[in-house]
């Protein structure tokens, strides 16, 4: 017996009412339901109660798949008439999709997907695992693509989203900025001079990692521009906090090695601000990759966007990266104030010892983690960062 299709309400995003009163029964009549629906397949109805409500039933959709995300709200299809892919990366309405076969595709998405009311700022991301409907191009000879940067040989349509694990996303005007969707480790890059390195941000991304549970690395690249020595006291914080620290310049080849044999079968992103020297990395690591590269600013000592998206590359020797733009500003999304310190390894030990159970460790009365700075058991710099993350982003 054939399983029946599911019914979720879901919630749209709000769209323009129109005219209140409606005077002319001409323009009525020959307004045609069915020209407003031209992208929905037969067999699919959309339908809510009243004219200004932003929920509609999907008739067919797969209650499983339904979580949080309003995005996860997806039509059942039939996965043997579909394809499977990985989105390498999103340039405006297309998405370049690495399909299982090692194909590439330039796909759309599916209208009703992208008329999903959610938090984000995008419906598709790098890296996302997608099914999709395949229209061959003309002349298309059967080439496979490896890199985003090859040619494309077909046409597709994304009808359905896999959920995701391990992002990396900050918030942007309000909303959810996924920067990249299915990662197992995440390396910080830092420069230690032009531009010179910001703690702040490298604390941030380690909080970001400690919600989504994904491997942070601290990496302090173009080590060759200073002396070691003046890092040793901010290595040692992070070091002793259990975080991994690397040394690292695509100059002189330093820790290339092993940096090259950590990325080997993981999904890696690469973080951090313009001109730090991500995509120098790459090319060091995969010489092949030849990723464009540009000098940091003389004015302002800041770097310039040279990558404009993310990007998913698949490497030679297994496993893939995520080249991403620079970040200037990185706000912490969806991470209470009374959450922070319990995502600190430093300050996580103490916080259970606070006289309030929703301490916020700044100036409540009988609080440990305050004790524990003074007495030095906590590192000052480090407590002077968390009441700045707090006040500047989540008070």
């Amino acid at each position: 017996m054939a399983k029946k299709k599911g019914k979720l309400r879901a919630e749209f995003r709000k769209k323009h009412q129109g005219r209140v009163r409606k005077r002319d029964l001409t323009r009525e009549f020959r307004d045609d339901v069915s020209s407003r629906i031209d992208d929905v397949e037969q067999g699919e109805r959309l339908s809510g109660k009243g004219e200004l409500t932003r929920r509609r039933t999907i008739a067919g959709a797969d209650n499983a798949s339904a979580g949080s995300d309003a995005l996860q709200v997806n039509v059942r299809v039939d996965e043997s008439q579909l394809t499977h892919g990985r989105v390498l990366s999103v340039h405006g309405l297309q998405s370049k999709v690495l399909a299982d076969d090692g194909r590439l595709y330039a796909c759309a998405v599916r209208q009703v997907l992208k008329s999903l009311a959610t938090d984000q700022r995008g419906v598709v991301v790098a890296g996302d695992r997608v099914w999709f409907r395949t229209e061959a191009r003309d002349g298309d000879g059967g080439q496979t693509a490896r890199r985003a940067d090859e040619v494309v040989t077909a046409d597709g349509m994304i009808e359905r989203i896999e959920p995701r694990h391990g992002i990396i996303c900050r918030t942007s005007r309000g909303k959810q900025h996924v920067i990249v969707a299915n990662v197992d480790a995440m390396l910080i890059i830092a420069s230690a001079a032009e531009p010179g390195i910001k703690p702040v941000l490298i604390d941030r991304m380690l909080l970001t990692a400690a919600q989504c549970e994904i491997e942070p690395v601290v990496v302090i690249n173009k080590i060759d521009l200073v002396d070691p020595v003046h890092l040793q006291s901010l290595v040692g914080v992070y070091a002793s906090l259990g975080y991994r620290v690397l040394p690292t310049s695509a100059t002189t080849g330093q820790n290339i090695e092993y940096l090259k044999a950590f990325l080997s079968n993981r999904q890696t992103a690469l973080a951090g601000q313009s001109g730090v020297g991500k995509s120098s990395l790459l090319n060091a690591i995969e010489p092949g990759l030849a990723l464009a590269v540009s000098s940091v600013s003389t004015e302002n000592s800041k770097g310039r966007h040279t990558t404009t998206a993310a990007k998913l590359i698949p490497l030679e020797e297994g496993g893939a990266v995520f080249d991403t733009p620079g970040i200037r500003q990185f706000q912490l999304w969806d991470i209470q104030a009374t959450e922070v310190a319990g995502l600190m390894p430093d300050l996580r030990p103490y916080v259970s010892g606070c006289r309030y159970p929703n301490c916020l460790h700044l100036h409540e009365d009988d609080c440990a983690v305050k004790d524990a700075v003074a007495d030095g058991r906590i590192d000052a710099r480090r407590y002077d960062a968390y009441c700045h993350l707090l006040e500047d982003d989540l008070l």
